[in-house]
């Protein structure tokens, strides 16, 4: 079983934050866990050479199946997908900017969405796909997707500006940053930033910083269960412990506590796996 992140190679990272590659195996007298999938910060182009996953918006009972190829947007609200037995998905988690530089997509199109990623890219993908499937293992699983990647950068379709550096650099940030200073970095106007930035992410800037903290939350919750919530709170610069609760509430319905239950019945959580940090 595996749930991993593999730093993308040199002459890609420009675009790809990380490949992501998750499998699992379940035996038939085994009950299929669904994930409760929260919003963070990516937009992923994701293959599934075996079993395809069902998507459920939760607000709307609508359901997305069937699908073995999927592109998505910036979501903003939780998801509910369930997997097959024999689940094998492989991501491209793309840098904040770069979908949208190699494809000319408004990322605002994909927000809160889980597409036939045929739509956008040509029957290539199925190629892509079946060649995942026949695999030997997943270092040629990774080289297959680079050199996917590599086909498109020679394609692409926008050119690189200030703004997506300030996207990118949002993202790593350790420090508090505001609009104005993302605005200085990006030589922008605030309104100019905001449409820029929601071209490139699909949200504004400070939505996508308040993803950023939340995700940070999240894992910090997963990795650390024996830290209570105002720690946590207080290690991802959160006013305290209300000021997160608040986040959970908007971005899952949940309080923090209620949706880690439900985590932590999660597929991976069988295995006994959690997903690690962004690098």
């Amino acid at each position: 079983m595996l749930l991993q992140d593999f730093i993308p190679a040199p002459d890609v990272r420009e675009f790809v934050q990380l490949f992501r590659i998750v499998h699992f195996q379940f035996e038939k007298e085994q009950p299929l866990p669904f994930k409760a999938y929260p919003p963070r910060p990516e937009q992923c182009l994701a293959f599934y050479p075996f079993d395809t996953e069902v998507v459920e918006y939760p607000g709307s009972g609508i359901q997305v199946k069937h699908l073995p190829v999927v592109l998505y947007g910036q979501f903003t609200q939780v998801t509910n997908r369930m997997i097959g037995r024999n689940f094998l998905v492989v991501q491209i988690v793309f840098t904040p900017g770069a979908l949208y530089r190699l494809t000319g997509i408004p990322s605002t199109e994909l927000s809160n969405c889980y597409v036939d990623a045929e739509i956008y890219f040509s029957s290539q993908i199925r190629f892509v796909n079946e060649r995942l499937e026949a695999a030997a293992n997943y270092p040629a699983m990774l080289d297959i997707v680079t050199d996917f990647v590599r086909s498109l950068i020679k394609q692409q379709k926008k050119t690189k500006l200030l703004v997506d550096d300030a996207c990118l650099q949002l993202l790593h940030n350790q420090q508090k940053l505001t609009v104005k200073d993302i605005a200085r970095e990006a030589c922008l106007s605030s309104k100019q930033l905001e449409r820029k930035f929601k071209e490139r992410t699909g949200v504004n800037p400070k939505l996508f910083e308040r993803i950023i903290r939340f995700d940070k939350a999240f894992r910090l919750r997963n990795a650390r269960p024996d830290f209570d919530w105002l720690r946590i709170a207080v290690e991802c610069n959160y006013y305290d412990y209300q000021h997160l609760a608040k986040e959970y509430l908007d971005f899952t319905n949940l309080t923090p506590t209620a949706f880690h239950e439900i985590e932590n019945k999660a597929p991976e959580r069988q295995f006994g796996l959690i997903e690690g940090y962004y690098s």
